[in-house]
């Protein structure tokens, strides 16, 4: 590596997360393997379109926006916001409650790119069988939880091994399904 103490070269890339299309639409990170993630940029303004929002509102919508398939974290919301603002193109109101949020809103500049973005949005290219898979499988997820806890509470040592043993076994298994090769 030239980049030196264990750091990525600074070349094509720049690392995970920084691919083709830059931090905010490259591949990488929770996106899964080999799958796009829907640009940040775009999501961030085809919202504002709406009406004014908090960032934290963002994320909220856009995760519900897609059942949960996809998520931004305000690590990648919030750079965002910033550098739209630093770009002119939407502008960040104090929240009236006092409050330290700010509200963002699209500026004048902003509105022709937002008014394009919002025409396709990035949630839309998640697929209705990608967002019905993953809440499927999301609502499974916390149904079994919820049988753990009750075990976990409950249960006897005996039965809490064996939980663990389930727990075990479901681990590598869920690992053998990302092995496979397709």
């Amino acid at each position: 590596m030239r980049g030196g103490f264990g750091f990525p070269p600074f070349g094509p890339g720049f690392g995970p997360g920084f691919g083709p299309g830059g931090p905010h639409g490259g591949r990488g990170g929770r996106g899964g393997r080999g799958r796009r993630r829907p640009n940040v940029r775009a999501a961030v303004l085809a919202l504002l379109v709406e009406g004014p929002m908090h960032g934290y509102e963002m994320i909220q919508e856009l995760d519900s926006r897609t059942g949960g398939a996809w998520r931004p974290s305000p690590g990648s919301i919030y750079p965002t916001l910033q550098l739209l603002e630093d770009e002119g193109l939407v502008i960040g109101i104090a929240d009236t409650t006092g409050g330290s949020r700010k509200q963002y809103a699209l500026t004048e500049a902003g509105r022709p790119e937002a008014e394009q973005a919002a025409e396709t949005p990035p949630w839309a290219e998640l697929a209705p069988e990608t967002i019905d898979s993953w809440q499927g499988i999301r609502d499974a997820g916390a149904q079994a939880m919820h049988a753990l806890r009750h075990v976990m509470l409950n249960g006897t040592a005996d039965q809490r091994d064996r939980a663990l043993q389930v727990l075990d076994e479901t681990r590598r298994k869920l690992y053998a399904i990302l092995a496979e090769t397709r």
